[in-house]
């Protein structure tokens, strides 16, 4: 189940010092970062070889791996992958954690084990990644005994993943109308979200940031400015829908970057750029428009957002 089927079933802070971003020094206007393709956020499938093609046609730097697709090849296929994406200069994003850590420990236990075969595979074609994200309320687990469950848990995948030099990166979901129908809320802001990767403890346990979930959940640019490049895993960059208030926003409806022009998406970059992060962004902004449209049309419309935000950076 992905976070926006989830999100639709339960639909419906921390307020951090907000400092003016021109009172420090940005010291290198260009970016770095590896424009990544994920087809699923944008309503399109497509396995992993016919991703590759795809980015290497429309222009992007990285790729989603599919793990759990590349158990099944030899590996004179994975190292064919591997090889046609350095001739074509494309590097991997990250992939989706294969654990439902949130219910019962068997089905926990069970998915331990994927995880374990999933992270050789991620390894064995240079990948270094994976993400999951923290559900901001629960039905019956109270916040402490939330915060000790994901702790464990999720620092048995870390350890598991850390054998074969994965990160693990946890994104924090912001949106307030996801927090009112279940008795329990949770972690929904960066500093929570920093709370639980220190209790988890763990070297290659980083955030995953989403610009949504920064702007609902009321963070500011003090935040980002006080994270290292090594604190983030990957970035997802969306927009908020227009004439909606911000607590009334809801998970599963977003634009893509720089469409509504509601977020703040020029500071939030230039601060990852002031900070020197170098990897994977990506767009997920579970769009009914989008996902409507045909193969090309969404393919070069997703590209263009990122491009245009990404501009001024160049």
């Amino acid at each position: 189940m992905n976070r926006r089927t989830f999100s639709q079933k339960i639909s419906l802070a921390t307020i951090a010092l907000k400092v003016p971003f021109s009172s420090w020094s940005r010291p290198n206007p260009k970016h770095n970062f590896k424009v990544c393709l994920n087809p699923g956020a944008i309503g399109i499938s497509l396995d992993q070889r016919n991703l590759l093609k795809a980015a290497i046609s429309y222009g992007y730097g990285a790729i989603v791996p599919f793990p759990s697709e590349m158990l099944s090849w030899s590996i004179e296929m994975r190292n064919s992958l591997v090889a046609d994406m350095k001739t074509s200069n494309i590097t991997w994003g990250s992939a989706n954690l294969p654990v439902e850590f949130r219910k019962d420990d068997s089905i926990f236990q069970a998915d331990l084990k994927k995880l374990e075969k999933q992270s050789q595979v991620l390894e064995s074609v240079g990948g270094t990644r994976m993400n999951t994200w923290i559900m901001p309320t629960n039905p019956s687990l109270s916040y402490t005994e939330n915060m000790n469950q994901h702790a464990a848990r999720l620092k048995e995948c870390a350890k598991t993943m850390g054998q074969y030099n994965i990160r693990l990166g946890l994104e924090y979901v912001g949106p307030k109308t996801l927090m009112v129908k279940e008795r329990y809320p949770f972690i929904h802001t960066l500093p929570e979200c920093q709370e639980l990767i220190a209790r988890i403890d763990e070297p290659n346990v980083g955030i995953v940031l989403d610009t949504f979930h920064w702007y609902c959940s009321e963070g500011s640019l003090a935040e980002l400015k006080n994270l290292n490049k090594e604190d983030i895993v990957t970035v997802d960059l969306n927009d908020a829908v227009s004439g909606v208030p911000r607590n009334e926003q809801l998970d599963w409806k977003r634009e893509l970057p720089g469409i509504s022009g509601v977020i703040d998406i020029q500071s939030f970059l230039e601060t990852l750029v002031a900070i020197g992060y170098d990897g994977p962004v990506r767009s997920e902004p579970f769009n009914e428009k989008l996902n409507s449209m045909k193969y090309d049309e969404a393919m070069k419309f997703n590209k263009k957002a990122l491009d245009d935000v990404l501009a001024p950076f160049k």
